[in-house]
């Protein structure tokens, strides 16, 4: 749906390491990012992500065992339209600048919410979005930042 991915963060688990895996995302031109157990923060977000889709899906599936692979796709719909901790914006806000309709959303939006047909403003919003969500990012990260790097101490070493 959105396209072959540019790198790919995975376990060293030896179905991951076998020769056409590591064959495949070659010919697809896909970079390979192994975690290990002994730095566990290579990839926090995926980390954060397994995590919460873990959770998800185990509150999803309890009821529906056998069918689960059908709920897959309204999993991933909730997801992409639940707004991050990080920048207060949900995925599809900040790819599509607007979040799908669903059911809760059947009252009318106020005037001044809804988006513009004008291609070059519309441009415009997507590209305000972008910019809002780096700098919430960037906020966010140095503010995670600093709490991991509290009780740290800076070490010089003289040559």
């Amino acid at each position: 749906m959105h396209g072959i991915p540019k790198s790919i963060v995975s376990d060293r688990l030896t179905k991951f390491l076998s020769h056409f895996w590591i064959a495949l995302w070659k010919k697809l031109g896909i970079k390979l990012k192994y975690s290990t157990t002994c730095y566990p923060q290579t990839d926090g977000q995926t980390e954060v992500t397994n995590r919460t889709l873990g959770i998800l899906l185990r509150a999803l599936i309890k009821p529906y065992a056998k069918p689960w692979d059908l709920l897959l796709p309204n999993v991933e719909f909730a997801y992409n339209r639940a707004p991050s901790k990080a920048t207060c914006l949900s995925p599809f806000k900040v790819v599509c600048g607007i979040d799908p309709l669903c059911p809760l959303d059947l009252a009318p939006w106020p005037l001044e919410q809804k988006p513009t047909a004008d291609a070059p403003s519309r441009v415009e919003e997507i590209k305000k979005i972008h910019e809002l969500v780096k700098s919430k990012i960037e906020k966010t990260n140095a503010a995670y930042q600093a709490q991991a790097n509290k009780h740290k101490e800076k070490v010089v070493f003289s040559t």
